[in-house]
């Protein structure tokens, strides 16, 4: 039987590095506006985290982006009800 000349282990692992990201996550951006400090920052993330399949969220009040990480590319109506729950607009995904 010839022997795999491949990298990847027997398991399927490419490399021995790890990476902290998730296989089958998804990270998406999102720019919000009317965040102005760390409580909105908070208020934001916390709506977001509630969603089915996030597994974290960061916000950033200067920028106004929003990156969530989640199992599953989420549904954008979701998201928007989310951050209108929060109190602030969804512009949409940040490019």
């Amino acid at each position: 039987m010839a022997e795999n000349s491949t990298c990847c282990t027997p398991e399927g692992a490419c490399h021995s590095g790890g990476t902290d990201v998730q296989v089958g996550e998804v990270t998406t951006t999102y720019k919000v506006t009317g965040m102005t400090c760390g409580h909105c920052e908070g208020a934001v993330s916390s709506e977001l985290g509630e969603l089915a399949g996030v597994s974290s969220v960061q916000a950033v009040a200067a920028t106004g982006l929003v990156t969530v990480t989640s199992k599953a590319p989420l549904d954008e109506d979701a998201v928007r009800a989310a951050v209108d729950e929060a109190g602030y607009e969804l512009v949409g995904q940040a490019a």
